[in-house]
């Protein structure tokens, strides 16, 4: 019965709502105000009263117990007084403010009025009666319980009704009509009746699931499911939760069928899957993700207002918002957050006040502790499970409150058996508190863990925050599995052990054969099977095995039945030579060990041991001896010797064990050898003994189970013999499987495959057969009552008699009751019921007539088939034999839903559709809330899995705010993989994983850090199998790879394998920042076998992050085997680590070493490390060093010269000297040319003088005098690629023109690199195919051809009228082609300027080729110039100003700039600089810089620079560090100006000097003010010295390096360094002072650590920085350096009495070291042959004294005397030499050819009766008049040509001269200004130039020094484009008094920096005030100057700013004048 109070609270409900509707349904009148106002007072008193008769009334019900009747009344006198209180107030505004009253209620105020008190009464203490009533509602529906309830249900008479409804096409359509219109008008109703209701629900919603969003960091929490599908809200994502939502009903509602059995396998078709379950897996899976507990309280984190949708419909954005919306939010607006949480924990308190009765259990129902549920409690204990099944399932028991839970874990530790139930309920809801008192307590677990309900605890805790080490000393006892190897290891127990301590049980198992044989004697185990074979070498540490060494103290071992199996293996592992010695050679101690049977492999491996006795380091021991698998098909095999064969040599073991049929079955005879099975599953032949343990499980097919068909016809294929013993001859497990009635096949295979007197049962009698089967006979169904039929002929009378069958077995119900009792034949009672049903609905006939039906028969596709829908749906698991009614009703109802809702959505309208959708939404999030607060599963996730990933994905298609994508896939990553990765219907490639790699790259860091590790890994897996298709920037891919590596590396070493395909973009920074992983195997190995395909630089950055946990320390202490253990990676260690290393270890990892790249200090440090420790290496050893034999010091290979290994030595240093890789004189002269065979040249034969041939040119002149012509050309072919000497190669060709003269065809390009060789005289007289022909030849050789013949080739083919036709053949030799051999011809060459544009011209003649073409084209436009291509470079500064007119836009100068970038040479300077001041015009000026490029861009004043700010700084400072070369060819100044306002700009001037600065400095690091270079960081210092020596230093900055050398902190003491010391200082030794020099002990500095220096010096100075860094000063002083340590490290500057004879070089040590470093002694002292072959060297050193030239003279002339007899050759030599050669000397002698005239002629600082002599001598040799002198001679003659008068010069021919002019010009020719004037009037004859007015730009270029003979008018005459033209030299050349007069101001300010720059003092000195200011705005255009030169400066008092003036001409006198 109700209680009194339910009663009346129920009657106040319904008269409330007939009151409401009364009083909106009653007209409002009106009253007058007085009415009003008494009313309102009247009402205010009614509404006190009321509200204390409802206290008065609530006390008394809780007080006392009052009569029925009375009560009664009261409650309805109540009832009255509420309404005719309620009557006006629905007249007023009540309705509308009773969402503010609510509001001010639930915060909690006191102020909101009587009708909120009233409202508070009402619906506060008159609550607890109406929820008792609900209750009370509630206890007359209990189920009862489960054990009590009657068979049957609803389900089976839904069933019958629908099977039977007779439905015709008619009845289906009006049918579908009917409720068509009742389900849209339904919907409609409840679309437009929700509307409001639900946004009062979502903006709950919304204030407690607080949607993630991004902070101020760009960091956000993960969400979970539901604030996913509220931000989905939110956002308008279409979640089309439809059918989830049907899904979900369905399983709660007609949840699927129990089966017996509590866990999945093969013996559990359908295990128990109820509605209110929830798995530990989805459990678990939620601990990654924060949770807001919906319905909790006590929140403090509610989402602010403007997050709700209050804040669109405040703002009015939301269009038809509720009235009563808008007055809640208003009322919500109002409020503070503590008010507002105020609300939400009224609101919360309230709403579980309401839902409690519903959700909870009702105390009628029976209260208690949760149990399990029968079937669960009653099946018996299923056995192990296998490895191939899932793990236990877990079983959860509702609990509405967890207070109430018996998890009280002391009481189970007792005795009592603990409910598995239980156990499962308080994991999940106690996590915390189960994993500190189940997971840390062994003693607890051991007691759950053998129930196999429980081994899910295994991966709970082991994923749990329990401590891992506390659980694997607990559980993983690998000593205990040993010491009882009858017991088998569980594959849970083992899975456990793998994820907590996998590296080691790894190990154990590769390590440890008995172990590895005791774990996979389990076939189960078979997943655990570790990958030995890439197994890690033993670690490289000795400390690591210490104790296992230790044990290897064979001299100890007396009692040898205790020596272990793993004792026995480790010694033979880290010490094979001495056990093979110790034990293996000792047979005593042999035989004692063998007495123990275990050891009995141990003879084999002895055996093979002492056969093959290797020398250290030791390899893998031979397994040829004992693993003969050819005979393991016939004997039986000891399992030790399995199991080593098997690790040892895995690949031979698969083939001829895994593939061979006979051996493996003989094994596996053996029970030890069972893990065979696993170990050999992946081989295709033996495929079925993989597959049989799992799935042929004969002995469970024992127990009433459902086999799948192809389960049992796969067993038959691949076990045939088996099957038919197993299966068909027992009686018991056939029946079982005939069950299914798609097995009744086997009847037959079982008469046609077994002996007929082993077929069980009457069927299959002797002679009995299926064709012989009678129904009659055999069924006899009247007495199958009495005796059940077996399986085999129940299914036989079926399948034969059906029609006798179901008339007599149907209708019969205690026969089907006993037929369902059997599990073999419960299928008839299903099967009856579906044929009747079936028949009696299509036929109408009786069952027992039919004879035809279907045996498969579907009933849930029959009923939809019946009801004519069409549906998707998969009716696989309906359709299975044994599936439940429940599941044919789910996919009943699932069709019709399906065919409803593709007509309802076609009626609905959009309002409609939207609002029902966001009511399914709004509703699985309030389901996913109930999940959490009731801590159970309402299948939830499940079913709306596919609908969240499809909507996501639709909304990444369709949205593009990249915003909205980020904040999705980085605050709900986690959450989307969870679903895909539980999602069955959703693949890869449609995932969401795709849309990582769209992300923006400034938010791609932050995304990939939030992701979760499993995200991580689908990316990269998505990447790897994509990346060809994405095609991704190294930036992004090295952004993505860094996020990767700070964040979730450092958490999960294990993915590192995966980021490998990524690792090509890895940033260095990235990789030294790698978290601290060297000790992890796996990883180093990952690095080891990648890094040949990293760069170098990435490569050494590994070496540096290793080098972190190898300090030198641990090296030396190392063991020897050091480098092989480690790997690759050692490789790349600093060399302050590498250093370290010892020569023994170094030997031993040599292999390793030589497969890296090492750096040349690497090598180095090897080489000598090796070959001056050991003096015994062998000819093998040498082998293996190959080319590192090349650095080692050539004193130490010759103390091999008498051995068998000093052949392979010189082999080797003959390789070196033919690939390049040395160059030291010293091993060459030492190795190879000491030999008896180079002593007799003419004694070589041909093959042998083609194999030496690179060693030629250091043999010398006198050695090539001595080969016969013969010899010379048979060895032709390779001489034609060695680099001779030009008076080498000429000896080589003159002697091979003997035989075959140059113009012979083909002789030419035959001659290869000897072309320099060939005479000039020779190329002259050759005809132009000739010529053309070996033009290709020639061109490779460009650089080394001198002036002479470069100049012959270029004019005598530009003398031909075809050379139009050959400009591809003479494009290599354009650029020194003559200006006046080009002009002629310059309007044929216009008629193909398609091919004239492509050419590669120099300046001048594109000028001249581009004022041609202005002259046929005035109007040149923007699209013409671009079409120029390399003739652009000429392109005249008018022509620019006119396009820019035109043009002036950012796009068109961007393009101008890309084509002037592109051109082949370097631009001319007043072409920079007319580029500079025309776009300086623009506003968009700035925008250009980073178009400019370096060499434009450089060309700007430092006043124009100066302006930048700090952007454009930076863009000028990475334009000039990505191309540095026009930074070098900079004056000094300039450059250090620059860098100064680069350094000011970056803020450079304090603290310590970086290592990032320096590198973002680039080529100006070492300019930057000796303040800051002085504060270098030390340790970039120290670690990069190899990359700091190829920089440039001025003096000021050597000194600031050699004083960093000298700290202490650096190397120490100057007397401690050592080789490796001097190696890394390299050149840098040379920046030391001379005292400190020293210092240095002696005996470090041999000879050839002296030739290692220079030669180091030497590659600098010609690289491409040394070439533009030192001026003429600074390289003499650095050649004073080397020399003063040359001579005294060699004993010269230390003679005394008994000092040694000072050293004597050879010809090899010169070229390596300088002839200018010796002392004149020296080379005096050399043999004739050896100063023979270095006098060509000696004649080109410009470094050697007068002193020094004028003794080696002396020498010359003793063996060559007299002058006049010395041949062309020696003149050929003697360059800078013959200065000391008198002039009567030079008169005498004999220049007939250019070649000699050329050696003379390049030399400067000649005298002036030196070069008188010279000319007439050059006359008289050649016979020639100054007329007849061609250009070829007069370019040879060089500065010779100052030695004719000025008479003889005018008789030049103007022609010939202007074709020489071009080099002449480049000459600083000592020619007087009379001199000049004569050679100048030369070239204005009409055949060269024509007159000096019209002479432009192009002319002054190519004329260069001699413009400085200019007359003064002419000079004085020069417009701004002819001074343009005037070369700096030129300048530099004009006599300072001319200077003075000729240049007026104006002429000077049009100077350029350059032209300004090379004024000496001399012409400065000369100049007048105004003229030095002009001057001086040319050099210092930063300091303001008021000054016109138009004429009086306005401004020019000389007082104006004297030290402005001061600093600009202390500027000028600071330059060095080029040259100088």
């Amino acid at each position: 019965m109700w209680s009194t109070p339910a009663a009346c609270a129920l009657c106040i409900v319904f008269g409330i709502m007939c009151d409401v509707r009364a009083g909106y349904s009653q007209p409002l009148s009106t009253r007058s105000k007085s009415d009003q106002t008494t009313d309102s007072i009247k009402l205010q008193e009614d509404i006190r009263t009321v509200i204390d008769q409802i206290h008065s009334l609530s006390r008394g019900d809780r007080n006392t117990r009052v009569s029925g009747g009375s009560d009664v009344r009261a409650y309805y006198a109540l009832l009255a007084d509420l309404y005719a209180v309620f009557e006006p107030l629905m007249r007023g505004r009540f309705l509308d403010e009773l969402p503010r009253t609510l509001v001010c209620l639930l915060s909690g105020r006191a102020d909101c009025g009587l009708e909120a008190q009233l409202t508070k009464a009402v619906s506060v203490e008159l609550g607890g009666p109406l929820l008792t009533l609900v209750s009370a509602l509630r206890s007359g529906t209990c189920a009862p319980p489960a054990g009590d309830a009657e068979p049957g249900g609803v389900q089976p008479s839904v069933l019958r009704v629908l099977s039977g409804l007779p439905l015709s096409g008619a009845l289906l359509s009006t049918a579908g009509g009917l409720v068509d219109a009742a389900v849209m008008y339904v919907s409609n109703v409840m679309g437009t009746v929700l509307g409001v209701p639900m946004d009062f629900i979502k903006i709950a919603l919304q204030f407690g699931i607080r949607s993630p969003s991004l902070d101020g960091q760009q960091t956000c929490e993960q969400g979970d499911l539901k604030q996913l599908i509220m931000w989905g809200m939110n956002h308008n994502v279409n979640w089309s939760f439809s059918n989830s939502i049907t899904n979900i009903l369905l399983d709660v509602l007609l949840p699927p069928a129990e089966a017996t059995c509590t866990y999945p396998g093969s013996d559990c078709l359908n295990p128990p899957s109820g509605p209110f379950q929830r798995s530990a897996s989805e459990a678990r899976g939620d601990a990654d993700i924060p949770h807001d507990i919906l319905l909790r309280c006590d929140r403090r984190n509610l989402a602010a207002l403007n997050d709700t949708l209050c804040a669109a419909i405040l703002a009015g954005s939301r269009a038809g918002a509720s009235t009563s919306v808008l007055t809640f939010c208003q009322a919500l607006g109002s409020l503070g957050p503590e008010q507002i949480e105020q609300v939400w924990s009224n609101v919360c308190h309230l709403t579980q006040t309401l839902v409690s009765p519903l959700l909870g259990r009702s105390s009628a129902c029976g209260v208690g502790a949760a149990r399990p549920s029968p079937a669960a409690a009653t099946a018996p204990p299923p056995p192990a499970p296998s490895a191939a099944a899932p793990p236990p399932h877990r079983e959860v028991t509702e609990a509405s409150n967890l207070k109430l839970l018996a998890c009280n874990y002391n009481s189970w530790a007792e005795d009592a058996a603990v409910d598995a139930v239980l156990i499962s309920l308080c994991s999940d809801n106690q996590r915390e508190e189960f994993v500190q008192q189940v997971c840390n307590n062994a003693s607890l677990m051991r007691k759950l863990l053998p129930d196999p309900l429980n081994r899910w605890l295994y991966g709970y805790c082991a994923n749990s925050s329990a401590d891992p080490g506390y659980m694997v000393s607990q559980f993983c006892a690998y000593e205990q599995w040993m010491d009882q190897p009858s017991v088998l290891v569980d594959p849970a127990l083992l899975a456990f052990c793998m994820s907590l301590d996998g590296p080691r049980l790894n190990t154990l198992m590769c390590e440890h054969i008995p172990f590895f044989m005791l774990l996979f004697s389990d076939p189960a185990n078979g997943q655990f099977m570790p990958n030995c074979s890439n197994g890690p070498p033993p670690p490289p540490f000795p400390n690591v095995d210490s104790s296992l060494l230790e044990s290897c103290r064979y001299s100890e071992w007396h009692d040898l039945m205790q020596i272990t199996f793993e004792v026995l293996s480790h010694c033979i592992g880290f010490d094979q030579t001495g056990f093979t010695k110790e034990v293996c050679a000792n047979r005593t101690f042999l035989n004692g060990l063998l007495r123990d049977r275990q050891n009995a492999w141990l003879e084999s491996h002895c055996n093979s041991s002492l056969a093959f006795l290797l020398p250290e380091p030791t390899q893998p021991p031979s397994v040829t001896g004992w693993c003969d698998y050819q005979t393991w098909g016939e004997r039986r095999v000891d399992d030790s010797v399995v199991g080593l064969c098997w690790q040892l040599d895995r690949l031979a073991f698969r083939k001829n064990v895994c593939c061979e049929p006979a051996a493996l079955e003989n094994l596996l005879r053996d029970p030890l050898n069972q893990w065979l099975r696993s170990v050999c599953s992946d081989m295709k032949e033996i495929e079925g003994i993989s597959v049989l343990p799992q799935l042929c499980r004969y002995s469970e097919w024992s127990r009433p189970i459902i086999v799948d068909m192809t389960e049992l016809a796969l067993c038959t294929e691949i076990d045939p013999l088996n099957f038919t013993s197993e299966v068909c001859a027992k009686d018991a497990v056939l029946q079982n499987l005939l069950a299914n009635q798609d097995n009744t096949w086997l009847i037959t295979y079982c008469k046609n495959h077994s002996n007929p007197g082993l077929f069980p049962g009457g069927i299959g009698a002797p002679g009995a057969g299926l064709a012989g089967f009678n129904p009659a006979d055999q069924c006899q169904y009247s007495s199958w009552s009495i005796a059940l039929p077996d399986a085999a002929l129940l299914t036989l009378c079926w399948e034969r008699d059906q029609s006798s069958f179901v008339s007599s077995v149907c209708p019969n119900t205690a026969l089907l009751h006993l037929l369902s009792l059997e599990p073999s034949s419960v299928w008839v009672d299903h099967m009856c019921t579906t044929y009747t049903n079936h028949n009696t609905t299509t036929t109408h006939s009786s069952s027992s007539s039919s004879s035809t039906a279907n045996p498969n028969l579907c009933l849930a596709k029959s009923l939809v088939s019946q009801f004519q829908w069409n549906c998707s749906a998969d009716f696989t698991s309906a359709c299975l034999p044994g599936a439940g009614q429940n599941m044919a009703l789910r996919m009943l109802v699932r069709c019709w839903v399906e065919g409803l809702r593709s007509r309802v959505d076609e009626l609905l309208t959009p309002l409609v559709a939207k609002v029902l959708e966001e009511a399914v939404s709004t509703t699985v999030v309030i389901l996913l809330a109930l999940e959490e607060v009731q801590n159970t599963s309402l299948h939830v996730t499940e079913n709306i899995r596919h609908s969240v990933l499809s909507s996501v994905d639709r909304y990444f298609d369709t949205e593009n705010n990249s915003d909205e994508k980020r904040v999705l896939l980085q605050c709900f990553g986690r959450v989307l993989t969870s679903l895909m990765q539980t999602s069955r219907d959703v693949t890869s490639d449609d995932m969401f994983i795709k849309e990582y790699f769209s992300l923006p790259l400034s938010s791609l860091s932050s995304v990939l850090g939030a992701a979760h590790i499993t995200t991580v890994r689908l990316i990269l897996q998505y990447y790897s199998g994509k990346k060809n298709m994405l095609k991704l920037p190294d930036k992004y891919l090295s952004t993505m790879l860094s996020a990767l590596f700070q964040t979730h590396l450092v958490k999960e070493a294990s993915l590192f394998p995966e980021l490998v395909p990524l690792m090509a973009a890895a940033s260095l920074a990235d990789i030294e920042a790698l978290p601290s992983l060297q000790d992890n195997i796996n990883v180093r190995e990952t690095i080891n076998r990648y890094l040949e395909r990293m760069t170098v630089d990435q490569r050494r950055a590994f070496g540096k992050w290793y080098s972190r946990v190898l300090p030198p320390s641990l090296i030396t202490s190392g063991n020897q085997s050091l480098i092989r253990d480690t790997g690759n990676l050692i490789a790349y260690l600093p060399i302050n680590n590498f250093q370290h290393l010892s020569s023994a270890q170094l030997l031993d990892g040599l292999d390793v070493l030589q497969r890296n790249a090492l750096t040349s200090l690497k090598q180095d440090f090897v080489a000598h490390s090796l070959i001056s420790t050991y003096r015994n290496l062998t000819a093998q050893d040498f082998t293996r060093l190959g080319n590192l034999t090349c650095l080692a010091d050539p004193q130490g290979l010759l103390l091999y010269k008498r051995t068998q290994a000093f052949s392979v030595i010189q082999d080797i240093v003959m390789n070196c000297t033919r690939e390049g890789l040395t160059r030291s004189g010293y091993l060459i002269s030492s190795i190879l040319l000491n030999s008896t065979e180079f002593k007799t040249p003419s004694l070589l034969s041909p093959s042998r003088l083609a194999e030496i041939s690179h060693l030629l040119p250091s043999l010398g002149v006198t050695f090539l005098q001595g080969l016969s012509p013969s010899q010379l050309l048979a060895a032709l072919p390779a001489l034609a690629s060695v680099s001779f000497s030009p008076v080498q190669a000429s000896i080589i060709v003159e002697k091979i023109s003997l035989i075959t003269p140059p113009s012979a065809p083909g002789q030419l390009q035959r001659l290869g690199s000897l072309l320099v060789g060939v005479k000039t005289e020779t190329l002259l007289t050759l005809t132009s195919d000739r010529l053309l022909s070996s033009l290709p030849a020639m061109a490779q050789l460009m650089p080394g051809l001198r002036p002479p013949q470069v100049n012959a080739l270029s004019t005598k083919l530009w003398g031909f009228a075809d050379v139009i036709g050959w400009q591809d053949d003479v494009e290599p030799f354009l650029f020194w082609t003559p200006l006046v051999s080009v002009l002629p011809r310059i309007p044929l060459l216009l008629n193909n300027i398609t091919t004239v544009s492509t050419k590669q011209w120099n300046t001048q003649q594109a000028i001249a080729i581009f004022k041609e073409v202005i002259d046929t084209k005035p109007n040149l436009d923007e699209a013409n110039l671009l079409s120029l291509g390399t003739v652009g470079q000429g392109v005249s500064c008018k022509v620019l100003q006119v396009l820019f007119r035109a043009v002036s836009t950012p796009p068109s100068a961007r393009r101008i700039l890309s084509f002037l970038r592109q051109q082949p040479g370097p631009l001319h300077t007043s072409l920079k600089k007319c580029l500079i001041e025309n776009l300086y015009q623009f506003e968009f000026f700035f925008e250009l810089i980073k178009d400019l490029g370096a060499e434009i861009a450089l060309s700007m004043s430092v006043s124009t620079i100066k302006k930048f700010p700090t952007d454009l700084m930076d863009t000028l400072r990475r334009i000039i560090v990505q191309d540095p070369h026009q930074f070098l060819l900079l004056p000094r100044i300039k450059q250090e100006l620059l860098v100064d306002k680069v350094a000011q700009r970056m803020g450079m001037y304090t603290g310590v000097f970086t290592e990032e600065e320096f590198r973002s400095m680039g080529i100006m690091a070492t300019f930057l003010v000796d303040e800051v270079f002085i504060q270098l960081d030390r340790s970039f210092f120290m670690n990069n010295l190899d990359f700091l020596q190829g920089l440039c230093y001025s003096k000021s900055k050597m000194d600031i390096v050699a004083g960093m050398l000298l700290e202490p902190a650096a190397f120490g003491p100057i007397n401690n360094w050592n080789h490796t010391t001097l190696s890394q200082v390299d050149r840098f030794l040379l920046f030391l002072p001379d005292s400190k020099l020293q210092e240095i002990p002696l005996a470090l500095m041999t000879l050839w650590r002296i030739e290692k220096l220079f030669m180091s010096q030497h590659r600098w100075e010609r690289g491409q920085i040394g070439i533009h860094c030192s001026n003429e000063n600074e390289r003499q002083r650095l050649f004073e350096k080397r020399q003063f340590v040359l001579q005294f490290f060699l004993g010269f500057l230390r003679i005394n009495v008994l000092s040694p004879t000072p050293m004597v070089p050879t010809c090899e040590i010169l070229h390596s070291t300088s002839p200018s470093a010796w002392t004149p002694n020296s080379l005096l002292g050399m043999s004739p042959s050896a100063f023979s072959n270095c006098l060509e060297l000696m004649g080109l050193d410009p470094f050697l004294a007068l002193y020094q030239r004028s003794q080696v003279l002396q020498k010359i002339k003793q063996m060559h005397r007299p002058v006049s007899s010395f041949s062309q050759s020696v003149i050929s030599q003697l360059g800078g030499l013959a200065i000391g050669l008198a002039p009567e000397e030079l008169s005498s002698l004999r220049l007939a050819e250019q070649s000699s005239i050329a050696a003379l002629g390049a030399v400067r600082g000649w005298s002036n009766r030196q070069l008188s002599a010279l000319f007439a001598t050059v006359l008289n040799s050649t016979q020639q008049s100054p007329s007849q002198l061609d250009s070829s001679t007069l370019v040879a003659m060089g500065h010779i040509v100052c030695g004719a008068k000025t008479t003889e010069m005018s008789y030049f021919n103007a022609l010939e001269f202007s074709k020489a002019v071009l080099w002449l010009g480049q000459l600083r020719l000592s020619c007087s200004e009379e001199q000049l004037l004569a050679l100048v009037e030369l070239l204005t004859n009409r055949l060269a130039f024509g007159p000096m007015s019209s002479w432009g730009t192009a002319v002054f270029i190519e004329i260069g020094i001699l413009a400085a003979g200019l007359p003064d008018m002419a000079m004085s005459a020069l417009v701004s484009e002819q001074i343009e033209g005037i070369t700096p030299a030129a300048v530099s050349m004009i006599p300072p008094d001319k200077f003075a007069v000729v240049f007026h101001q104006t002429q000077i300010s049009v100077f350029s920096y350059e032209q300004a720059a090379a004024v000496t003092k001399e012409q400065l000195s000369a100049l007048s005030d105004i003229q030095r200011t002009a001057l001086a705005m040319v050099l210092t255009p930063w300091v303001d100057r008021p000054v016109d030169f138009r004429g009086k400066s306005r401004g020019l008092a000389l007082n104006h700013s004297p030290l402005c003036i001061a600093v600009g001409l202390l500027m000028l006198l600071l330059l060095p004048c080029p040259g100088t």
